[in-house]
């Protein structure tokens, strides 16, 4: 006698999990290295030392990180203080810079204790030629553009 094995239905759960929502990666601006600032031109250094530029790459890094957790948030858990911040930050927005990460002057003193003096514009112009950072200039605003 052969025993005929009944074929058994592949059991489904009854409540399927929901796939994990895509955590959106939020581009920052690598650190310099030591051989990166020694190839910086003197002209551009002047006395900043390495450490002072990277604590301004980790305060830029910071704010970028924290305008686009705002801006990847649900508008229904919004308070009306960040809202009024999401919209600032989709009126920054042009066509430029569709898909990419910037920050302005305003983010910066929003989200870091940093001063907007002529030191920083300095380090700016280092990460500019570091690649770090670029500028997109237009409607009264410069957006830096993280690479």
């Amino acid at each position: 006698t052969v025993k005929h094995g009944g074929q058994t239905k592949a059991v489904e759960p009854k409540h399927a999990k929901k796939p994990a929502k895509e955590k959106k990666v939020i581009k920052e601006a690598a650190l310099i290295t030591t051989e990166e600032y020694e190839s910086v031109p003197r002209y551009l250094k002047g006395r900043i030392t390495y450490d002072q530029i990277n604590a301004v790459v980790q305060q830029m890094n910071k704010a970028v990180v924290d305008k686009y957790k705002i801006v990847y948030q649900p508008l229904k858990s919004m308070s009306a203080s960040v809202r009024n911040l999401y919209r600032r930050f989709v009126e920054e927005e042009t066509k430029n810079t569709k898909g990419v990460f910037f920050i302005v002057e305003a983010d910066i003193k929003e989200f870091t204790e940093l001063k907007m003096d002529k030191r920083f514009h300095s380090i700016l112009s280092i990460l500019r030629h570091l690649r770090r950072v670029r500028e997109v200039r237009g409607s009264g605003l410069i957006r830096y553009v993280i690479c």
